[in-house]
């Protein structure tokens, strides 16, 4: 496993199906995390913005909620549909549904627990009020375990077919 993977919801299906080990899933995580709000910072210092804001924008509401169910639930299924039958296809596949995903969600899609905490910390026009940060993440982790859950299903196994890296 490459271990190069940004979103703590694809860590968390993967450790559910003893992909990804439960120990290390704190440590990716917290990077993962970590790495967002550094990402945050570099841009507002980038385009001359102080190094950092809370976000005012709302994202309030079930139906933004919704939508990053929808995007993350997508986002897993993606994954382990390409792990099942083109693993090289991940890539290409995360990056063409993430890119679909902005434009089909009243949210814009974040889909990642990290990347929705690390646009709290940004009032550009894609942030999202801390306030608001619950419910999405919330819906991101449900989209996750409903997604891993109807792939155990559908596949009739009992782990999820969700690899981290093409050829696995």
């Amino acid at each position: 496993m490459s271990g190069a993977h940004l979103n703590p919801a694809v860590t968390l299906a993967a450790a559910s199906g003893g992909i990804f080990s439960w120990r290390e899933v704190p440590w990716y995580t917290g990077a993962q995390v970590a790495g967002g709000a550094a990402g945050s910072v570099l841009a507002h210092v980038m385009f001359g913005l102080r190094w950092y804001s809370i976000s005012t924008h709302a994202g309030p509401g079930w139906a933004p909620a919704l939508s990053e169910f929808v995007a993350t639930f997508g986002l897993i299924a993606v994954i382990a549909m390409c792990s099942e039958f083109k693993p090289d296809a991940i890539p290409v596949a995360v990056a063409a549904y993430i890119m679909s995903a902005y434009w089909f969600t009243p949210s814009t899609s974040f889909a990642n627990p990290a990347a929705t905490i690390a646009r709290s910390i940004s009032t550009t026009f894609a942030g999202i009020r801390p306030a608001d940060v619950p419910l999405f993440v919330a819906a991101q982790l449900a989209g996750a375990a409903a997604a891993t859950f109807v792939g155990r299903w559908t596949s009739g196994r009992r782990a999820p077919a969700v690899s981290l890296r093409a050829g696995t």
